[in-house]
Order: structure tokens, then sequence, then C-alpha cells
């Protein structure tokens, strides 16, 4: 798999002296900084469907063609207290650009309004709420930054709006791409304890919303177990239903953001290693499956949304480096001096 690769890879990665392992790589970034350092305010957002969406910002937003403002999508169950999103919020800030992160519905620990939450394929709430954002900021550049489920949505809308993207630029980080190659690969080995965690934490946010009555009547049921065993079950019987898909295939299948890729019209870089233990090597694209505007850094190592470079006593985030030179390279805008 890794020599079809090596051509495409831009800017390669070295894991930490003694954080070689792909799960270490994974699970180091949870341990080492467990809190979140940058505080920031809750801005809420009325959908048109009866619904709610959070925006959190480190700093007043403003309209500032010089300084361009990123969009953070967060992964699955995250929100912006996850460590790679408080790094990720520092590393931008410090490049000189505004910061905006987006909680998927239900995410943060409040429950949305609707049944429906959030799903591998939502690009529907980011296109929308970019679309505000546009409206209230005009002259300000938009780019965005996602991560795992959040890289997938964004790539998926970048395929989908193609030349009409509001975007100027992106980056997706471990990217799941093939959902049904991903729900297998996390189904083996070690995987399978980060899918239990997962589904737990679901489970937990349902159970929060389930506590308005109309709410619950109108979700599956939250004590069959077996809803719960995997992410296959999981999905069929809650995340298709819930977001009018006939089944788990059918919402793996059109979900899914790599078919997409060839129709990205905007600078977009594509970070993920080939040790991910959340993804299948077979979801990792090929220069055939990606537009002219794709760029591709296809690691060995890394494991998901880890990049964890230095060493273990002086750990360096290596995606708090690439993400910003990506985005200020391409934002479109002329800078007089670098920051």
């Amino acid at each position: 798999m890794s020599s079809s690769h090596p051509p495409h890879i831009s800017n390669p990665f070295k894991p930490a002296i003694g954080l070689g392992n792909c799960h270490l790589q994974t699970i180091f970034p949870r341990y080492h900084r467990p809190r979140p350092w940058i505080r920031t305010q809750c801005h809420w957002w009325q959908t048109t469907d009866g619904d709610r969406l959070a925006l959190h910002t480190p700093a007043p937003l403003r309209d500032d063609a010089d300084s361009p403002l990123v969009l953070v999508l967060h992964g699955l169950e995250g929100s912006v207290e996850s460590p790679y999103v408080q790094g990720i919020m520092q590393a931008l800030l410090s490049a000189g650009l505004q910061v905006a992160v987006m909680h998927f519905r239900g995410c943060g620990g409040v429950p949305n309004l609707l049944p429906r939450a959030y799903h591998s394929g939502d690009s529907d709430d980011p296109r929308w709420l970019a679309a505000q954002l546009k409206e209230r900021y005009p002259h300000t550049p938009l780019m965005a930054v996602g991560y795992s489920l959040g890289g997938n949505v964004l790539l998926k809308w970048l395929g989908e709006d193609g030349q009409r993207s509001p975007l100027a630029a992106a980056v997706a980080v471990s990217a799941p791409l093939d959902l049904h190659a991903s729900c297998r690969r996390m189904g083996q080995g070690f995987s399978r304890v980060y899918q239990r965690h997962l589904l737990n934490s679901l489970k937990l946010s349902l159970r929060s919303k389930a506590q308005d009555p109309e709410l619950a009547r109108q979700m599956p049921s939250l004590d069959e177990s077996r809803y719960f065993s995997n992410f296959r079950n999981f999905d069929d019987h809650f995340t298709a239903p819930l977001h009018g898909f006939l089944g788990v295939d059918d919402y793996y299948t059109r979900a899914s953001s790599k078919p997409l890729l060839k129709d990205i019209r905007r600078p977009t870089l594509i970070v993920h290693a080939e040790d991910d233990p959340f993804v299948c090597n077979s979801a990792i694209p090929t220069k055939a499956e990606i537009s002219s505007e794709v760029t591709l850094d296809i690691t060995r190592r890394g494991g998901h949304v880890g990049f964890v470079a230095g060493s273990l006593w002086r750990p360096e985030y290596w995606l708090e480096q690439r993400v910003p030179q990506f985005l200020q390279q391409n934002c479109g805008i002329q800078r007089a001096h670098d920051d």
C-alpha cells in the first residue's frame, strides 16, 4: 500500500521518539493536554428547521480582508474543549487568523432540539453556517479545517459545491473518506476499544436528549443494547432513519467523501496516516481520485489525529505547524510580512 503513495507526500512527518506506535500517537495527546486552556464565547445560531448550532469564538469576529476566518469542524463526539481543537485554535491565532469552532448538533454537552443530530455526511449545516458568516463578514476570506468526522464532512461539502464553494482553502485531517471501510476497520483488533468508547459517549448524549419525553418518543429505544454493539448497528438503527437514509449501507455510500474528491475546486490539504486505527488503507485516495487542487500528505505513521513529533519528553504537535502553513499559503491574500 505504502509504495503507491510516497510520490504524493509533500511534507513527511516523523513520529516522536517513544511514540512510534499508532495507538500511542492517537491516545497520547488526550492525556498530555487533557484540559482546555483557551476560553471561548458561545454564540447560538437558530437554524431554518427549528434547531440550533453553537459557534465558539476565542475573540470577537470582525470583518477584515487581511484576517481570514477559519471554521473548525471537530470529530465524532468532539467539541471546542477537545485537545486537538484547543491546539489548532492556539496555532491559528498565533498565525494571525480568526477562528470559529462549530459544534455539530447536540455536541458540547448541550442537547439539540430535534430527534435528528449529526452524521459523517452532514454538509448542510456547515454550508448554511458559512453562508451566514459570509453575509455578516463579507470582506473576510473564509477557510475551514475538519478533523475525522468533521474532515469527511468538509471534503464532502467541498466536492458538492465545486466552484461555488465559499471557502478559499481547507484542510481535512484523518477523515474516514470511505465509511464502509472505516466501519470495518473499527471492528478489528484494538480499534474496537475506540469504537466502544465512542458508542458509550453517543449513548450518554442520546440519554441526555431523551429526557425530553417528546423527543424520546421520536427516537429509537436506548435500552436495546444491540443497537450500541458496533457502529454498523448504531448507524442502521439511529443515524440512518433519523437522517433520511434508507439504511446503513445507503448512509455509508451517500455520506462518504472519497467519490467527491475529484470535484474539489479549492486548495485543499488532506492529511492522513497509513497506520490510522480508524480507517482502512483502501480509503486513501490515489492521484487519479483527486482533483488538481488537492494536496495529499500521506504519512507512514501518525495514528488518528495524532501526528506527535519531537520526543516523548518534548512533544511537538506537527499539525499545528502544517495546517496554518497551508492555509496561509492559500488564503488568497498577500501578507506584507510573516506573523
